[in-house]
């Protein structure tokens, strides 16, 4: 056993005073408050949160971070944007891949991040064959997870079709493309993998509406369903819901929601576009709503209905998708933002039981994260042993009291204030460094070069 001494502490009723965390075999045996140390305590020198899972990520993306900001027409879309998405899919092997997701989760420790939902359709090699060993691709995501100590709650992704009514995949997607037979026997092949991990999980993911069908989305969760979460892309696009209206005769969740039915298992990546009772449909199910604020106003996209989300009980997490930002700060920060610059107005996620913002969207996150996750993050007994440590030489975080550290650092802080991070009780980033962050970087950088220099 180890046990933290920290002078503040954010658990899961707030802030208190002189804690100290007992650790055991990576998760919190023990919590006490208004205690003071002993020599045999590790001193925590700043305040401490949990860290939270980001729900959705597609680690290649990082590498093409940027490399879309160049005006191809006056209707330039997402639609375009996913011409550069594909270049870039179509290139990378495994061994490249692990050193991109390497560098992308040094990048998401730093940020706050300890959990990260991998939403995972490269399955193929360059010209769409199978692997020899099917899990190839998936394998180097989880192995840059253990490498740098990041929890990785694999998502791989059934991806069949380029649209509604089973049209043929183009050569941009031949690396997504699958059989439900092949899918089903790839994911009965990560579950041996991640069988009796700390940090991994496994959950089962559709691509979308547009790119499988419901007798295949059956199929699969007929062969797999233990009880683990479901993610699928909806409704992100205007485009999308008016090509599922021509084909259906339906908006995306409102089809999705009759025909399979939704439930606390599953994860909907952005829902963007969402009528009054598809809002009510979603908050209803207790399923979470993945909100990825900073691709999204990347893309061009659109807002969510946050508000009348909340206002409906709705729960909710943010991933950072494609990685043009790798900070939970920012994510949280620009979807509070996204309300008031939609609604003219200010302060607008909060409840009754918390007016302020920041600690409302910090706890919404923990807990949407954690449902999307399937882990079971924060600073309580029985959960894994992931803190943050924040810098106190930071004037705002030193000198507030504890009500306004969140808000000071959402609303206040350009720079970062995260020194050090803890995953299953153990370091991994230490006075703002990860020990194989140089090797990484180097690797990282002749990938670049290679692709884009």
């Amino acid at each position: 056993m180890t046990c933290y001494f920290t002078k503040r502490a954010y658990l899961e009723h707030g802030w208190v005073d002189n804690a100290r965390f007992t650790v055991k075999d990576g998760h919190f045996a023990q919590v006490d408050v208004n205690v003071s140390p002993t020599p045999a305590d590790i001193v925590l020198d700043g305040p401490v949160l949990p860290t939270v899972a980001n729900l959705h990520s597609h680690a290649f993306q990082r590498l093409m971070a940027g490399m879309a900001e160049i005006a191809a027409n006056p209707e330039d879309s997402f639609w375009s944007w996913r011409d550069v998405m594909y270049k870039t899919a179509t290139q990378l092997s495994p061994e490249e891949l692990e050193v991109i997701a390497s560098k992308l989760y040094i990048e998401l420790l730093k940020g706050g991040f300890s959990q990260v939902g991998e939403f995972h359709y490269l399955h193929n090699q360059a010209d769409g064959q199978a692997y020899s060993t099917a899990t190839a691709l998936g394998d180097a995501v989880l192995n840059a997870g253990s490498r740098v100590g990041m929890g990785v709650t694999l998502l791989p992704a059934l991806y069949q079709y380029a649209g509604f009514g089973q049209q043929p995949a183009n050569t941009g997607q031949q690396r997504f493309i699958q059989s439900t037979e092949q899918y089903i026997e790839q994911y009965k092949g990560y579950e041996k993998r991640v069988a009796g991990s700390t940090l991994h999980k496994l959950g089962v993911c559709f691509h979308s509406l547009r790119a499988t069908d419901f007798t295949a989305m059956k199929e699969v969760l007929k062969a797999v369903d233990t009880g683990q979460p479901i993610h699928i892309h909806i409704a992100e696009q205007n485009k999308e819901v008016q090509d599922c209206l021509a084909f259906s005769g339906q908006r995306p969740v409102e089809w999705l929601a009759k025909e399979i039915g939704l439930s606390p298992r599953w994860t909907l990546i952005h829902a963007t576009h969402l009528s009054d009772s598809e809002v009510q449909s979603i908050a209803q199910s207790g399923a979470t709503v993945g909100i990825c604020t900073t691709t999204e106003a990347n893309l061009g996209d659109g807002i969510f209905p946050a508000t009348a989300y909340e206002q409906a009980g709705g729960h909710w997490g943010v991933g950072s998708d494609s990685h043009v930002s790798t900070s939970l700060q920012e994510e949280l920060r620009w979807f509070e933002y996204g309300q008031r610059l939609a609604q003219q107005k200010r302060n607008r996620l909060y409840s009754e039981q918390q007016s302020y913002i920041a600690d409302h969207l910090f706890a919404k996150a923990l807990q949407g994260g954690n449902q999307a996750c399937d882990v079971q993050l924060g600073i309580r007994v029985g959960h894994r042993a992931d803190f943050m440590v924040w810098d106190k030489t930071e004037p705002f975080v030193h000198s507030s009291p504890s009500k306004d550290l969140l808000n000071r650092w959402l609303f206040a802080l350009s720079n970062n204030p995260i020194k050090d991070v803890y995953v299953a009780g153990q370091a991994v980033i230490t006075d703002r460094q990860h020990e194989l962050e140089t090797s990484v970087n180097q690797a990282f950088a002749k990938i670049v070069d290679k692709y884009f220099g």
